[in-house]
């Protein structure tokens, strides 16, 4: 069973809707950027390897940092998990962000993905953690 593991640093985003405008119907710039960073990411951990084929499982955590203003007591809750973020973006969202630049990277489509398990988490270091493995 062939792997890839890889961390995206940075605020975890989820992507946007589709914009309509003056010409037409566009993705957000912000998402755009997004999904280039998973890529760039991706490729860099791919090394070279040829795509994932197949039923492929993807694992992604999405940590984020918790408020600056808050409690000693609520913080270690946030860092120690007791707490878990269910602020924006959606978990679905983020998934949806990492299958888009994953696409040609690490495997041919993101239909391919049957499996997904996903999770939101507070650390100290924000960041998306993700691996997809062929089953």
């Amino acid at each position: 069973m062939r792997s890839v593991s890889f961390v995206v640093p940075g605020d975890p985003q989820g992507k946007g809707r589709h914009r309509t405008g003056k010409f037409g119907t566009y993705t957000p710039a912000k998402t755009v950027a997004y999904e280039g960073l998973i890529a760039h990411m991706a490729h860099e951990a791919m090394k070279g390897q040829p795509l994932l084929e197949g039923p492929l499982k993807l694992t992604a955590v999405a940590v984020f940092c918790p408020p600056k203003s808050i409690s000693k007591k609520k913080l270690e809750a946030m860092l120690s998990g007791v707490i878990q973020p269910t602020k924006k973006p959606d978990a679905d969202n983020i998934i949806k962000a990492i299958g888009d630049g994953c696409n040609g990277v690490v495997f041919h489509d993101d239909s391919a993905i049957t499996t997904i398990d996903a999770a939101k988490r507070y650390g100290s270091v924000p960041c998306l953690q993700i691996t997809i493995e062929g089953k």
